[in-house]
């Protein structure tokens, strides 16, 4: 007999699922197009930028066929400045995703010719890891593609690897301590809500179990406490009728 399966996704999964996610390559060689199930990839003539997904892009960097451009927001600059806004800004509260292509790039060629909808679209199917994704924002996979660039495209880094992995340390750990604080919004019967705007996918499996447990937990002394309110009620209402039915009797 299979175990029951945690709730939602585990993070081997979501590593799984950010590999989808479109980041901006510069061919070495010349490659025609490829029909896959999310539809045929660019033709790669070098040394013009084409998006791929993570994956692929992975793929020809491992085989020397590509070099991979980092997006914006992993640049030193955009993680300290993104790390001064977690801790001194509002540190109350996650960074805010990526806003939409057209209005994070209006001037963008092409942009104007785009459907409206694309407007409507949020995380994870916006292209907020490629070249041209603004900086400031930590996208809904951050934590994935940073991980998987450093690992195996480090040589394509804007700085020193090294430099990056302190910085996106310092940047995990202040948001898995606000994630923990974060949870006294629920204290007490009937508390208050918990904004998870800006969380990313992985933040989100690692924390399930512990933000699920609170909640529980916070159900459980909620339960108890209106069953002690009701018990209370009922034993002043007897306490009413007792002394009601004294007085009739003339006691």
């Amino acid at each position: 007999m299979a175990l029951p399966l945690p709730p939602g996704l585990a993070q081997a999964e979501v590593a799984f699922l950010a590999e989808m996610e479109l980041v901006t390559v510069v061919p070495r060689q010349r490659l025609e197009s490829i029909n896959l199930l999310s539809g045929r990839t660019p033709v790669l003539r070098p040394p013009h930028r084409a998006p791929l997904p993570l994956w692929l892009a992975l793929l020809l960097k491992k085989q020397r066929r590509a070099n991979i451009v980092p997006p914006p927001w992993l640049h030193p600059t955009s993680l300290s400045q993104i790390i001064h806004r977690e801790t001194k800004e509002d540190p109350t509260a996650f960074s805010a995703p990526p806003p939409p292509p057209s209005r994070a790039h209006p001037s963008q060629p092409g942009m104007a010719h785009r459907p409206a909808a694309d407007a409507n679209l949020s995380p994870p199917f916006l292209p907020s890891c490629t070249a041209d994704a603004p900086a400031g924002y930590l996208p809904y996979h951050w934590l994935e593609v940073a991980e998987a660039l450093l690992a195996h495209a480090g040589d394509d880094m804007a700085a020193p690897p090294g430099e990056v992995r302190g910085l996106l340390r310092d940047l995990v750990e202040v948001r898995a301590a606000k994630m923990r604080s974060s949870t006294s919004a629920l204290e007490g019967f009937g508390g208050g809500l918990m904004s998870l705007r800006g969380v990313g996918a992985m933040e989100l499996a690692e924390s399930r179990g512990f933000v699920l447990g609170v909640v529980d937990g916070v159900r459980r002394i909620g339960a108890s406490a209106e069953a002690t309110r009701r018990e209370e009620e009922e034993m002043g209402g007897r306490r009413e009728d007792d002394e009601g039915s004294d007085d009739d009797m003339g006691i």
